[in-house]
């Protein structure tokens, strides 16, 4: 009896597939985002119960099936207009694009050996440096998130302080530099988290009293805090608080360098964007003053998870900190190829989403996502001026409403009433100045007139609940 045809693997088999397979997703994903409107914004469905690790997988298509029907339910429609939490872009289509093609090209843009996808990295960054106002003196590097910027950012500041004291910490630690004292008004987490992962510890971050009723840091006191402090330091500026969208007065900031010598960093994870805006461009004057900046290009950008930005004026720094030495590498250059510039000695070109997004719209196009993302904020912010059951904590200065109860403001009233809320609309959890509070922020370009009514409307429905 002849021996019958061997079967091909499921690998094999959906190689053969691929096309089909491509348009099997396609359609899930338009399906899935076509239905955002209407979808729960966070479903609140219970995880399903967890399967043992496929011996033989069943392909492709069957585990797209799979997934349709155990996990997407679950999803949140954190793509969608009405998910107000943290501070979370949508993803506009030709950024979706650019990151399909991004895992289609598969490549790690990381060394001149194969220089494509780093030379396409650095035209990206050129673009978003003009955007925001940086001059040449400002290199950009991608990373993953606001978080790793900072940190990169913190990293070159933390050899800027080697450099002052005579000492190298990328080579001896940070324990060559003595105590060190880190000055912010009010910081973001991602700081401290920073700090820690750096050896200077969360102990050296020292709070400086901000301004009357205010997220932004006095200059007053920023200059008394320096004046207390001995030898070289850094100061964290903020150009766009968590809570408030509260900005340092960067030029003030910046001309204290003139009496004290402090490395100065700028955490601009979203209020960068203000640039784009011809009304809001002044609250970022003297972002280009800085020797290191943030930026989260998956906030107000709109682009994927995960993506952001760094820039610094001191690369030389830089690559003597993240240099790696491999004999499959290049030589460190004139150039450092991008394996010297970040933590990650390899990442996907997260850059491509971000160039087709501003080869697509340009900064006019993100200029009015900006503007209509700050209508849409102050809409909300009237609305709840005029809820009596809830009370506006800070004047809406960006693109966050900042609210809580009008009475009784406890944090599990407020978490109840994120939860009613929350098949309608998703707010997070704060406090501001030890109130709790809920803070919604405003950064999908998806986001019209209509939605921040239905998410008034729900919020003063779920506070007449609590």
């Amino acid at each position: 009896m002849p021996a019958l045809p061997a079967q091909p693997s499921p690998l094999d088999a959906d190689l053969a597939a691929l096309p089909g397979l491509l348009d099997a997703a396609r359609d899930h994903a338009a399906a899935f985002l076509a239905g955002l409107d209407e979808r729960a914004v966070v479903p609140g469905r219970a995880a399903p119960e967890p399967l043992p690790l496929p011996r033989h997988g069943s392909g492709a298509r069957a585990a797209l099936a799979a997934f349709t029907e155990r996990w997407a339910p679950g999803m949140s429609a954190a793509a969608g207009p009405r998910y107000l939490g943290f501070v979370t872009g949508g993803v506009t289509p030709a950024a979706l694009v650019g990151d399909w093609l991004t895992g289609a090209y598969d490549q790690n843009p990381n060394s001149a050996l194969d220089p494509a996808g780093q030379d396409l990295e650095r035209e990206t960054a050129g673009w978003l440096r003009e955007m925001f106002g940086l001059s040449a003196a400002h290199e950009g590097a991608f990373v993953s998130g606001a978080t790793m910027s900072n940190t990169v950012g913190l990293a070159v500041a933390r050899e800027w302080l080697g450099e002052r004291l005579g000492v190298c910490p990328s080579d001896d630690g940070a324990h060559a530099l003595g105590p060190v004292r880190v000055l912010s008004g009010s910081p973001h987490s991602s700081v401290g988290k920073a700090l820690s992962m750096l050896g200077l510890g969360r102990r050296s971050l020292v709070a400086v009293p901000t301004l009357p009723g205010r997220e932004a840091v006095d200059p007053a006191a920023l200059e008394a805090a320096l004046r207390e402090t001995s030898g070289p330091c850094v100061v964290v500026a903020n150009a766009g608080t968590v809570n408030t969208v509260d900005f340092d007065d960067l030029r003030a900031v910046a001309a204290l360098r003139e009496r004290y010598d402090f490395w100065l960093h700028v955490d601009g994870a979203f209020g960068a964007f203000a640039a784009l805006s011809p009304e809001h461009a002044h609250l970022v004057a003297g972002l280009d003053l800085a020797d290191s900046v943030c930026v989260d290009l998956h906030k107000w950008l709109n682009v994927p998870y995960d993506s952001a930005v760094q820039f610094t004026r001191r690369r030389d720094l830089q690559a003597r900190v993240f240099q790696n030495a491999a004999a499959y590498l290049g030589p460190l250059g004139d150039i450092p190829d991008l394996v010297h510039l970040t933590p990650e000695n390899s990442h996907r070109m997260r850059a491509l989403a971000a160039w087709f997004a501003l080869h697509a719209y340009g900064s006019e196009g993100h200029r009015e996502i900006v503007e209509r993302c700050v209508a849409r904020a102050r809409d909300l912010g009237r609305a709840v001026e005029a809820a009596p059951r809830l009370r506006l904590l800070a004047p809406v200065r960006l693109n966050v409403v900042c609210l809580t109860l009008a009475e009784d403001p406890t944090a599990q009233r407020l978490a109840a009433l994120a939860d009613k809320a929350a098949p309608e609309v998703f707010l997070t959890p704060t406090t501001l100045d030890g109130t709790p509070a809920l803070r919604a922020a405003f950064s999908n370009w998806r986001t019209t007139a209509e939605d921040t009514r239905r998410a008034a409307a729900a919020l003063e429905a779920a506070a007449a609940a609590v």
